[in-house]
């Protein structure tokens, strides 16, 4: 009977671990959860458009749909006539698709919402090409090549030698001609 109750305090017992093991992990989730949740709300929080630049975008999406609706709408047209034995020339179609497109994209792009959004995206490129910058800078720097900073200095000296290198000469060619007279 004692093997029986020993079979059954281990077994007890890693099911007991394995519910402990279940629940860490459940908490390591939600952890894991809440702040890649944060971390997003701070990343959108600067992005959210403000009031007018957000019905202004509206409108132009509201304008494109349309565009997009009268282009489904003369492709039926079209598509009925030449079901009905009308001669419909096959590039039509590509025209009324490429038109309606021009269009849209024109109502859309030409919103505040969507240069704010542009300006946005550029600031957050510019923002990431520096930190790559600084990054590459400090790598060459641990690795004991010279950085831009290294590279700019070293130019600056040699502009600096190379004038004094013409002042010198300048000022021998006035001595040599002293001295031919």
């Amino acid at each position: 009977m004692s093997n029986t109750n020993d079979i059954q305090d281990e077994w007890t017992e890693m099911v007991e671990e394995m519910n402990n093991a279940v629940a860490d992990s459940m908490e390591q989730n939600m952890k894991a959860q809440a702040a890649f949740v944060e971390s997003w709300a701070d990343a959108v929080e600067d992005t959210i458009p403000k009031e007018e630049d957000l019905a202004d975008g509206m409108d132009g999406y509201n304008r494109a749909y349309e565009e997009w609706i009268d282009a489904a709408e003369q492709m039926v047209e079209r598509s009925t006539e030449a079901a009905q034995g009308e001669d419909v020339d096959p590039a039509e179609f590509r025209d009324i698709w490429l038109q309606s497109a021009n269009e849209a994209f024109k109502h859309v792009m030409g919103t505040s919402a969507f240069a704010a959004a542009n300006g946005q995206l550029v600031e957050s490129m510019m923002e990431m090409q520096q930190e790559a910058d600084d990054l590459s800078q400090d790598t060459l720097e641990q690795l004991g090549f010279p950085t831009r900073d290294d590279v700019d200095e070293i130019g600056e000296r040699l502009i600096e030698l190379e004038r004094r290198q013409h002042a010198v000469e300048q000022k021998l060619d006035r001595v040599l001609e002293h001295l031919e007279e």
